[in-house]
């Protein structure tokens, strides 16, 4: 783990390198002080020597001055640090969710995630600054301050430092109770910041069912869980800071009273004593900072266990060497296709796919129908590869998809799913999405063949209308549209349409119905369709129920066979 951790420093060395020089010099600049004071006390001042006193009164004023400016270096370019490494690690850890499976967000809460990303990270940032720095300045003022208390009386220091070994036994003893509660604080506000995060996105499903007072029963119940991880967290903490106080103060007792022996006896003199004093502060500032480092500690390494817990997760599957998806023909196999995911509620496998067998040839509009839970639109994501097969293979032109490259693959499939989701920003950017390097032309001309630009046209702002957050501005019928702008724009050589036109009304459907079949032609197209009106012109339709591949056919074929899908079309078409 630690040395995962320092692997971070590398880009960020040669800055990290002169943080640590400059701490170095404060540290070494703040050992003068108690000497300078003792010859004071001692020489100067007895003896009248106003020169002497007047050229080290100036000489300590320097040395403050370079350590104000030292000081400042290291509050700003040493956090400085600390943010490159955040960034960097944030940086990583979001590259590798794009590489992730699926089933990982499946599993997880976008909130826990966001959590991790933002929260861990910026604990990490202040333990990369503050640790290392902080570390070697009490490491470097203990050393000079007993080499400074040692050259006036060694028994004294030696008395003085016999503490030190019961501070840091302590100190370890309790990191074990502070890690594992830590941990528990951490994974609790993450599930806070998930309940919130799923609570505002829903917020017009809760105003609409007025379960207001259920949301708010829900964050108090995730609420109560983090008070009471955190009350753990301090319980452990706060006997930490008040046993270590403890041992603070009995070292000014111990200072006091020895040192008041000492002089009694005749073993130091008064600016000596007070050279102690002054250098007993010195002694317990590094261990106050020492006690800083483990809460620090604590906070930056167990979110570093968390973003790192992101970084092992094994990414989506691909083959050493795949092969790059060119020239696409569009000839879909699915060949005794069986898929099942499991449960993180019994660990136990859930089939939706058994063993399904299925031809669609290439340039063909296929239509798959069915009921609720027959696995039409996980067919769907598994042509992507979104999800993987558990047996079985799929296969385009021949070639069996796991031996392809994923993004060759995806780059020749265009989706439009039933739940649209738009990014935060403009009309412009969301058509875009489609080809990123499209011209102002293409992204207008694939906006008027899914019917939404003359809307687009009405808007002050045209195409630089800003749409909020998952398009909140736009009706479903107009989210809808833009998606479907986005696939005509990719131009891709397999489409995927799961119940595209479900959100738009009969005459918005029909306009672009027309639109759609064109973008069709000379394109194999999978269409998973409800509303069987949409689908009358396919070349093929195909029922599906749990059992597989039950009925295919032209629409009037099924018809004439007056089996299920018969059954469906009489049912919707009864008036």
């Amino acid at each position: 783990m630690i040395k995962r951790f320092v692997h971070y420093y590398k880009p960020h060395m040669k800055l990290f390198i002169l943080d640590m020089i400059a701490a170095l010099i404060v540290a070494v600049a703040d050992l003068f002080y108690p000497r300078i004071a003792q010859n004071i006390i001692n020489i100067y001042v007895p003896n009248k020597d106003l020169q002497m006193l007047l050229a080290w009164s100036g000489a300590l004023l320097v040395i403050y001055i370079i350590k104000m400016l030292l000081s400042y270096f290291m509050q700003y370019q040493g956090h400085m640090v600390g943010v490159g490494m955040q960034s960097d690690m944030r940086r990583e850890a979001f590259g590798r969710l794009q590489k992730l499976p699926f089933k990982y967000f499946d599993e997880n809460k976008t909130g826990s995630i966001l959590s991790r990303l933002v929260n861990d990270t910026f604990e990490i940032a202040e333990l990369a600054h503050h640790g290392p720095e902080d570390l070697f300045l009490s490491i470097i003022t203990l050393i000079g301050a007993f080499i400074m208390m040692a050259q006036i009386n060694l028994a004294l220091t030696l008395i003085l430092f016999a503490m030190v070994p019961l501070i840091v036994l302590f100190a370890v003893l309790l990191r074990k109770h502070m890690n594992k509660a830590f941990t528990k604080s951490r994974e609790e506000i993450a599930e806070v910041n998930a309940t919130i995060e799923n609570s505002i996105a829903g917020i017009r499903i809760s105003r609409s069912y007025v379960s207001a007072e259920h949301e708010m029963e829900k964050f108090d119940e995730n609420n109560a869980r983090y008070i009471q991880a955190r009350d753990d967290s301090y319980k452990v903490m706060g006997l930490f800071f008040s046993g270590m106080g403890m041992f603070t103060d009995l070292l000014y007792l111990m200072v006091l009273f020895f040192g008041g022996l000492f002089f009694f006896y005749g073993k130091i003199d008064v600016g000596e004593f007070a050279a102690y004093i002054l250098y007993i502060n010195m002694f317990l500032n590094p261990i106050k900072k020492l006690v800083n480092i483990f809460e620090q500690l604590q906070n930056g390494m167990t979110g570093f266990k968390r973003v790192q817990a992101i970084m092992d997760e094994p990414v989506e599957e691909e083959k050493e060497h795949p092969e790059v998806l060119q020239n696409v023909q569009g000839n879909i196999d699915f060949e005794d296709v069986s898929f099942s995911y499991e449960s993180s509620d019994d660990d136990k496998d859930h089939t939706i796919i058994n063993h399904l067998s299925m031809h669609i040839d290439k340039g063909k509009t296929v239509a798959l129908v069915g009921p609720s839970g027959s696995g039409k639109t996980t067919l769907c994501h598994l042509i992507p590869r979104f999800y993987e097969v558990s047996d079985g293979c799929i296969k385009i032109d021949g070639k069996d998809i796991r031996d392809l490259s994923r993004l060759s693959l995806r780059e020749n499939i265009g989706m439009v799913a039933q739940d649209v989701f738009l990014f935060t920003g403009t009309i412009r950017d969301n058509i875009a999405y489609g080809r990123l390097d499209a011209t102002d032309e293409e992204i207008i001309e694939a906006a008027k063949k899914a019917n939404i630009h003359d809307y687009i046209m009405t808007l002050p702002e045209g195409y630089d209308t800003y749409i909020g957050e998952r398009g909140v501005k736009l009706s479903g019928g107009q989210k809808q549209r833009v998606s479907i702008a986005r696939v005509f724009l990719k131009n891709p050589s397999i489409l995927i349409l799961d119940e595209a036109t479900s959100a738009l009304d009969n005459a918005t459907e029909m306009l672009i119905q027309s639109a759609l079949e064109k973008l069709a032609q000379g394109r194999t197209s999978i269409i998973v369709a409800h509303r069987l009106s949409t689908i009358k012109n396919a070349d093929e339709i195909i029922v599906l129920t749990e059992e597989g591949v039950k009925e295919r056919g032209t629409h009037a074929e099924l018809l004439a066979k007056n089996g299920i899908y018969a059954g469906l079309y009489q049912y919707q078409f009864r008036e």
